[in-house]
């Protein structure tokens, strides 16, 4: 079948019977189960009104049963059961064995270095473009430039960025950007830049960078307009100069704001795969925690130490996303 009519198939299917589920399932409610009529009519109403919000949720939470909650409680059994012994109980053996590897602690070590730089960077630049560009005429015009990344899946972005840190042999045509301004500038010849140690950590980060700091800069640019002018203006005439209005008077106000974006793009980097395994594969020092998890399930078929790595990611992000969650609900208050 052609691919421009399986799509059109699976929409018209999938529509269809999420309209077919809510129909079907009010006709149940009101006609079988309480019917509106009789002596009991009131009180079958309200029965079934106090059912039917149940009857709209219900896909949704068997949804999120099926694709979240039973992935989770399976992942931890099989973090703690050995693929070899027919899935014989281990306990903690999984875990012991994945805290012995050096790629592991390699990988905890990068994703520490991308839990510093990536959350930070982002929200700077962030941050500095919502403030620049709400003071520009063609303001809206570059906010759809900065944001564009956003709208590239991080594997495209990874193949991207892979032809800006391209190196051909020396004497030859640069194709990669990063290469002819550094052979240009240095005569030097050309760096494989994704090989150096420690250094081609951030030239990885640069691309997540350059993704996230779209997102920074939507939300933070909402937060600045929220600013009462008030303040601003009370400001200016005690003698703020521009710096002190905005870190002394703006900065403060939206500091909530901030940190949820700070948090958010940490979840995000707590799970980040897709950049690394495109464009280095977790080679030359670069492995995080989601690539060592996915070469033990996939490459070493070691369900169990790869379930483990699972689970210290899914330990990793639940404290953060919790705070968060708790935050923005204080905020809603």
């Amino acid at each position: 079948m052609h691919p421009a009519i399986q799509g059109l198939l699976t929409i018209v299917i999938g529509v269809g019977a999420c309209v077919g589920y809510f129909y079907l399932s009010n006709q149940f409610l009101d006609k079988v189960l309480f019917p509106a009529k009789g002596p009991h009519a009131g009180r079958n109403i309200n029965r079934a009104n106090i059912i039917r919000p149940w009857l709209f949720l219900f896909p949704a939470l068997f949804a999120l049963c099926l694709y979240l909650a039973y992935p989770v409680f399976e992942t931890l059994r099989m973090s703690v059961t050995d693929r070899d012994q027919d899935g014989a109980f281990v306990g903690l053996a999984n875990y012991s064995q994945m805290l012995s590897e050096p790629k592991f602690w390699e990988a905890m070590r990068n994703n520490m270095m991308w839990l510093v730089v990536v959350p930070a960077a982002s929200t700077a630049f962030g941050l500095l473009a919502a403030q620049l560009t709400d003071r520009i005429r063609w303001g809206n015009i570059a906010k759809s430039l900065i944001f564009m990344p956003m709208a590239i899946s991080f594997v495209g972005a990874a193949v991207i960025w892979k032809l800006v840190y391209d190196a051909r042999p020396p004497g030859t045509e640069q194709i990669g950007i990063l290469n002819a301004i550094y052979v240009g500038l240095t005569g030097n010849d050309p760096q494989q830049w994704l090989t150096l140690p420690i250094w081609n950590n951030f030239f990885l980060m640069a691309v997540l960078i350059w993704i996230q700091t779209g997102f920074a800069m939507v939300i933070l640019s909402a937060a600045l307009r929220g600013i009462p002018e008030e303040t601003v203006e009370a400001a200016i005439v005690d003698g703020a100069n521009p710096f002190q209005i905005f870190f002394k008077i703006k900065v403060p106000q939206i500091m909530g704001t901030i940190v949820v974006v700070w948090t958010t793009i940490t979840i995000v980097v707590l799970k980040v795969f897709d950049i690394v395994f495109a464009m280095t594969n977790g080679q030359w020092e670069t492995q995080v925690l989601a690539n060592y998890m996915y070469d033990k399930l996939f490459r070493a078929n070691d369900w169990g130490v790869g379930s483990a790595a699972a689970i210290v990611i899914m330990l990793l992000v639940t404290p953060i996303l919790v705070w968060n969650v708790y935050n923005a609900r204080k905020e809603m208050r």
